[in-house]
């Protein structure tokens, strides 16, 4: 439950801290720019009839529905981050010889205890990790039931109930992978309304007003799609890193622990 918490209140946190970041770029910066380089670009116009404006970053990311999937997706890519740097460091513990049996070593039942007082030493942060859990609940079975097969089925139950607890953990982040495109098809529709507002003007010859209202609908579809992707990729690259750190973990279980276990 501790835990739990903590990493609500980073995730909080981080969301908060995103979004004035994010919030003071775009007024000092970003609007600022693009406004300055639209004004730019309008008198340019109006010298020059046939003079093409430029597609910027500023003018293309100045909307408001751009400035919240940009937030959305820094916030999700540091979650991300948060539960990479968790992951990596219980793969670390794969690295390690935590329970010391040399090869051929045989371990009874009856001697369980002496090898569970070795997971029990660590520190409390590491105990806390899948491998030292997995090894630990196979351990105390082995020593109840006397049965080797019990003792992988708990491990592999425990490995199994991790990677659902890391699977659920990412439901905040698929949800903002899927809200990023749809916050980019609000601006769209935003983006036609305004242009159908000034299909009058269009009429009397000026379509400033119709081009304006498209180019909100483009920009925001351009930039939400894009963030999508990169927001997608960085989530199934962790995935990716779980999936594995579960399968090794069961594999460190059979070959350091499961295969030297005997019963009389």
């Amino acid at each position: 439950m501790k835990n739990n918490r903590s990493e609500f209140m980073y995730e909080l946190y981080a969301l908060l801290a995103v979004i004035l970041v994010i919030q003071g770029f775009y007024t000092a910066v970003v609007r600022p720019r693009a406004v300055a380089i639209l004004a730019a670009q309008q008198a340019a116009m109006a010298k020059d009839p046939e003079y093409v404006p430029e597609r910027t970053l500023w003018v293309i990311a100045k909307d408001y529905e751009q400035e919240v999937c940009v937030i959305l997706s820094f916030w999700a890519v540091i979650v991300m981050a948060f539960r990479a740097r968790s992951a990596s460091r219980a793969r670390a513990l794969l690295e390690q010889d935590l329970l010391h049996l040399p090869e051929g070593m045989r371990v009874l039942p009856e001697d369980s205890r002496e090898y569970l007082r070795q997971i029990e030493g660590l520190d409390a942060g590491r105990r806390g990790m899948l491998l030292p859990r997995a090894l630990f609940t196979a351990l105390e079975r082995f020593g109840a039931t006397r049965s080797v097969q019990d003792a992988s089925a708990a491990a592999r139950n425990t490995c199994q109930m991790e990677n659902e607890r890391l699977d659920s953990e990412l439901a905040m982040v698929r949800f903002v992978a899927w809200a990023i495109p749809a916050l980019g098809f609000v601006g769209t529709v935003r983006g036609i309304g305004e242009s159908l507002q000034q299909a009058h003007r269009a009429i009397e010859g000026d379509v400033s007003g119709v081009t304006a209202g498209l180019g909100i609908s483009f920009n925001s579809t351009l930039i939400a799609l894009t963030l999508s992707i990169v927001v997608m990729f960085f989530l199934h690259q962790l995935q990716l890193l779980q999936e594995r750190l579960v399968l090794d973990t069961e594999n460190y279980v059979d070959e350091r622990l499961l295969r030297h276990l005997h019963v009389r």
